[in-house]
């Protein structure tokens, strides 16, 4: 599958008296053209960063401080890297919406309350588009249809508090996807809805991914979600991915104790009548924590003394097309172990 955006080595971070706060801590992630990837991991992981800095807007006084975030042009040229375009310059304006949507959980945080939503939408037409205002009212219209919105003609003039959680969501989805980005950052697009509206959504996203042809990025902390929307996913732990693989790959046979512990602490179908959840002790440590060797080895069950707290475990393949970033693993042991030693004799 060819790429469409590629993130290496991407830190995000803020040094003051205190120390240094690491949000991200060498993400290395990259989404495929069409695909939907998803984004998993408990809060405090780095999830809704990572889709901060795509974007480019890190929230000050944090900085994106090294890496790159590549993104292939329509044309294929050479990737741009976004890292490096001031966020306010317009190069980067045009990326915001023209190559790159985002929705969040909570419509209300994008949608203005006094403004209904026919008129956000054909502004955002009118901005990125430059369409009359007839024919961005028109094109509005078409969006809400796009998306499935009962009686869209009417809902026009709607304001967001007079629609439900599910019409405000589809509103939003319409307005990110008006100027046809390729790639769609959702950011727990379902976790303030209901079960049957969760499923109303998700659906509706699969629908306008594959009509469209864009690539989805899905943050999420529900496995469920991950299960039923994605067809490749990441789990990310403390600003860094541990382990990557297909959906199905994943839930058959996770390879990281951090996968392990999230299937574990997870209800489903087939669970023995009062067989406990098991949930993953402790707490993610706070960014400004600089934990030695393995992020999780303080949670782990499967720790190794005197090796996962002192060896920094890389991100390297375990098995055909699956990555995961544990010691237990001989080949990722062997290239850890290796980086350690060099990083040694260069101090």
């Amino acid at each position: 599958m060819a790429s469409l955006l590629r993130i290496e080595d991407v830190h995000v971070t803020l040094t003051n008296r205190r120390g240094t706060l690491r949000a991200l801590r060498g993400l290395d992630l990259e989404i495929g053209q069409g695909e939907t990837l998803g984004l998993v991991g408990e809060s405090g992981c780095g999830k809704s960063m990572t889709a901060r800095a795509i974007l480019n807007i890190v929230p000050k006084p944090l900085i994106l401080s090294r890496g790159r975030i590549l993104l292939t042009p329509r044309d294929g040229a050479a990737p741009i890297d976004l890292a490096a375009l001031d966020s306010e310059s317009e190069a980067m304006r045009r990326v915001r919406g023209g190559d790159i949507a985002m929705i969040f959980q909570e419509p209300m945080t994008s949608l203005s309350p006094v403004h209904n939503i026919g008129e956000q939408i054909a502004e955002a037409l009118r901005l990125h588009k430059g369409l009359g205002r007839a024919a961005a009212r028109e094109g509005a219209i078409e969006m809400l249809e796009t998306v499935s919105m009962p009686n869209a003609r009417q809902r026009y003039g709607a304001y967001p508090f007079n629609l439900s959680g599910g019409m405000r969501q589809r509103a939003m989805i319409a307005m990110a996807l008006s100027c046809g980005p390729r790639l769609l950052v959702a950011d727990e697009p379902t976790t303030a809805l209901d079960v049957t509206i969760q499923a109303q959504i998700l659906d509706l996203l699969n629908r306008l991914q594959s009509e469209l042809g864009m690539s989805v990025l899905l943050i999420t902390h529900d496995l469920g979600v991950v299960a039923r929307a994605t067809k490749r996913v990441a789990v990310m732990y403390l600003g860094q991915i541990v382990e990557e693989t297909t959906t199905e790959r994943l839930f058959a046979g996770p390879k990281h104790p951090y996968t392990r512990g999230l299937l574990r602490s997870m209800p489903r179908l087939g669970r023995k009548a009062r067989e406990p959840l098991q949930p993953i002790r402790g707490n993610v440590p706070p960014a400004l924590a600089s934990v030695p060797g393995c992020a999780f080895h303080p949670r782990c069950r499967e720790a190794v003394a005197g090796l996962c707290d002192r060896v920094a475990p890389v991100l390297a393949e375990v098995a055909p097309g699956h990555k995961a970033s544990c010691l237990l693993h001989p080949a990722v042991a062997a290239v850890s172990l290796a980086r350690a030693g060099a990083a040694g004799e260069a101090r």
